[in-house]
């Protein structure tokens, strides 16, 4: 009896410390909201007192429930009273967090903590919506590293582990941190299993031209025709374009090599301290601009097809728009993959972006220097920081454990620098003041330009559950550009939504031909279509590509292959 008294009072006391860990939570949140107010746009002191104590008195009836439910619990029975994650949170998934009732406890109270911090920040008044979705970040920033599954006392699996190993784990952890100390980054994946231009970016091909800023790879033909109109690619600069070519069976660019398209691909350089000068226009002359014509030369065709990702759709756009002002008109139809043209709603990037850094950054690097690639990771692993930061933490360092082998992750540490001229003037003119939409007020390599000129056929590709462009900005696009345009909305993420192989057949996809209604109502209307996109894009395009004729090997007498593809500047690390 006695020894049963002691458990109790000992589970109490763990109940009363993870109260007032919650209480605490709240309070430093609190605390830093009144210092950091006007950067965040929160006014703390404003919020109304009696919501606050209604939370309050919520909050501690349900800690009070929770701790009776599991110290109450009978083997075999559902406890009354349970706390749940959130759908995809599997930090707490593990037997070991349900065998014991202080673990079984410590994890559901945190995630009441969680809740409590959440719905504290929706009592607090804000300046505006920016405002307050940025507090919702840094909230959900500060919940997600308080986690217990972060810390090695209040880990069981870590524990368990660690007796099971004979302490094993732990040197192993320690070593793996070492390592990823030295490399200054967190390991996500076995990056010794991987090498560019081996068994990832196999497809076969030639570069066919290069300048200081890109090389050009032409792949090499895979069917007996192909068609007269190429297909010249532009993928994002501030990765590595192998995202759209990591194996066989999971590349986009293989597919369309597949689909008869001659295809070009522009591949970015990593920027080094040369490149320190570096603007806008130079991205623009420099990469599309001459893929254009480079692939209009080797062809012999007036016009090719172009294709944009993310930002690489962005600087194509702006290209055209460039060379529609020089009188030019090099381009049959445009399909953009979740691309940003109007960034009136840019998600939870747009949160890292106000007046005071944008002009803090042009006084340093926007005179000349680089954006490095590890502030450009952390900004996107801290977007998912459960799945790309304490993932691994907990891993990695707590587990000891080796990362398993994903050619995606393996492609998502291999990150790329930006120079710093360009990345401020992106930042500015885009995120910040939203020019690029408005017809003529950005003049770019000399032209003031006007979206709504191109008027060529265009397929939009946005992904629903897409964290750095939002499907319904995407959308947006369909009221800029000036030709007949095609919406489709894929399912998943910016990047699972859009290398979705046909031959795995996984996900799906919407289409609405009405894009004049508005996005919500779009969705609404719209007709789910299950597999990938890819298909359906493929049939679009094929009308678009002219008649058919015998392929040719990649380049010319003009422009003859420099080296294999994927080239050596995709090789390029940062450093």
């Amino acid at each position: 009896m006695a020894q049963g008294s002691n458990n109790n009072d000992a589970f109490l006391g763990s109940a009363e410390q993870f109260m007032q860990t919650g209480q605490n939570m709240m309070q430093q949140f609190m605390d830093y909201l009144g210092k950091a107010g006007p950067q965040v746009g929160a006014t703390p002191a404003a919020a109304d007192p009696q919501a606050l104590t209604a939370l309050q008195k919520q909050f501690m009836d349900q800690q009070m429930s929770l701790w009776q439910a599991v110290l109450g619990k009978q083997p075999g029975q559902e406890p009354a009273f349970k706390v749940m994650p959130e759908p995809g949170d599997r930090r707490f998934s593990a037997p070991e967090w349900h065998e014991s009732p202080i673990y079984n406890y410590m994890h559901q109270a945190y995630l009441l903590n969680t809740q409590y911090l959440k719905q504290m920040v929706e009592v607090i008044p804000a300046e505006d919506a920016k405002s307050k979705e940025r507090m919702r970040f840094l909230a959900r920033q500060m919940a997600d590293a308080m986690a217990p599954s972060n810390f090695a006392a209040t880990n069981p699996e870590f524990i368990k582990l660690a007796l099971e190993t004979k302490g094993q784990s732990i040197t192993d952890g320690i070593n793996n941190l070492i390592k990823d100390f030295e490399k200054g980054r967190i390991s996500m994946t076995d990056e010794s299993v991987f090498e560019v231009g081996q068994n990832i970016a196999t497809t076969e091909g030639a570069v066919v031209y290069e300048n200081d800023l890109m090389q050009l790879i032409q792949y090499s033909p895979l069917t007996p025709k192909v068609a007269t109109r190429p297909l010249v690619v532009v993928p994002p600069c501030i990765n590595k374009f192998y995202i759209m070519d990591l194996q066989p069976d999971n590349s986009l660019i293989r597919f369309m090599v597949d689909q008869g398209n001659t295809v070009f691909l522009v591949s970015w350089r990593n920027p080094s301290e040369a490149h320190g000068q570096v603007g806008w226009d130079d991205y623009l002359e420099n990469g599309p601009i001459a893929a254009l014509h480079v692939a209009q030369e080797i062809t012999k065709v007036k016009q090719v097809n172009a294709l944009g990702f993310c930002v690489g759709g962005t600087i194509l756009t702006s290209a055209l728009a460039v060379l529609k002002q020089r009188g030019e008109d090099p381009v049959a139809s445009l399909t953009l993959l979740t691309t940003l043209l109007d960034f009136s709603d840019t998600g939870e990037i747009g949160l890292f972006i106000d007046e005071k850094g944008v002009s803090a950054r042009e006084g340093t690097i926007g005179k000349g220097g680089l954006l490095p690639a590890r502030d450009l990771q952390n900004t996107f692993s801290f977007l998912r920081a459960n799945d790309l930061v304490w993932n691994y933490v907990t891993g990695n360092y707590l587990k000891g454990e080796k990362p398993k082998a994903f050619d995606l992750l393996y492609w998502n540490s291999d990150s790329t620098n930006l120079p710093g001229p360009f990345a401020c003037w992106y930042m500015r003119n885009m995120y910040l003041e939203n020019n690029l939409c408005v017809p003529g007020k950005l003049a770019m390599c000399g032209e003031k330009v006007d979206l709504g000129k191109l008027d060529m056929p265009v397929y939009l590709l946005a992904t629903r559950e897409d964290h750095i462009v939002p499907w319904q900005s995407a959308y947006q696009s369909t009221r800029i550009l000036g030709g007949n345009v095609r919406f489709v909305l894929g399912a998943s993420g910016h990047i699972a939504g859009v290398i979705n192989p046909v031959s795995k057949n996984k996900r799906s996809y919407w289409v609405n031909d009405d894009v004049k209604i508005e996005a919500e109502s779009w969705l609404t209307a719209a007709e789910e279509k299950k597999g990938s996109w890819w298909a359906d894009w493929a049939d679009w395009l094929k009308p678009l590509s002219g008649e058919q004729r015998a392929p040719r090997k990649p380049g010319n007498t003009k422009y003859k292959p420099i080296e294999p593809a994927p080239g050596r500047y995709v090789k390029e690390r940062a450093v």
